[in-house]
């Protein structure tokens, strides 16, 4: 029996419908947005595959500046070029940062309320929860990766190990693993 065919992949309609999709992904996202992210554009409004995804979220990472931001950035200019980039970079910032000024200014007068911290509290772990989530969610793809499946689990406990429990700084981490990683990557799609 074969599988169901994929659905069919769309594109942003407008700068606009740009700008209100990279809004309301800013405005879900408390502390990661990783989760949200990867359910908006991969399975709800198509606009990516679950593979370019993951090679765009990737690339995002290892650029300077916020993830999603970077991430916006190339989706808005892959679809419209500059003015495409542009919009989606505002929609990421220009409501969240509003409401981040309007949330200083109540937070700098509750601070010390216990409600405050616990709720706060609440909310980074509920980040870590879906960061998880959304990790194992991503692990499909590392069937068709062209390195072997246990080398890659291998170069994620590693880098986990290296960050989490030895707090080695993340460039060199990232120079460490990632490099070995990109080059073994490299020889399996040569061959």
């Amino acid at each position: 029996m074969n599988p169901p065919p994929a659905p069919a992949r769309q594109r942003p309609t407008s700068l606009t419908d740009l700008f209100v999709s990279f809004t309301l992904l800013a405005l879900q996202g408390f502390g990661g947005v990783l989760a949200v992210v990867q359910r908006e554009l991969v399975e709800r409004k198509r606009w990516m595959t679950q593979a370019e995804f993951i090679e765009d979220w990737s690339v995002a990472q290892i650029m300077p500046g916020p993830n999603v931001v970077n991430l916006s950035l190339m989706i808005g200019g892959r679809y419209f070029g500059l003015p495409g980039a542009l919009s989606a970079l505002a929609g990421m910032l220009a409501i969240p940062l509003v409401l981040v000024l309007l949330l200083a200014l109540l937070h700098a007068h509750y601070a010390d309320h216990p409600g405050v911290a616990g709720a706060l509290r609440g909310m980074a772990a509920v980040s870590a929860g879906l960061i998880a989530a959304t990790g194992l969610k991503l692990t499909s793809a590392l069937k068709s990766h062209p390195m072997p499946m246990l080398w890659c689990i291998g170069f994620c406990v590693a880098g986990v190990v290296s960050v989490a429990f030895l707090h080695w700084p993340l460039i060199y981490v990232l120079i460490g693993l990632g490099g070995p990683a990109c080059f073994l990557t490299y020889r399996g799609l040569r061959a």
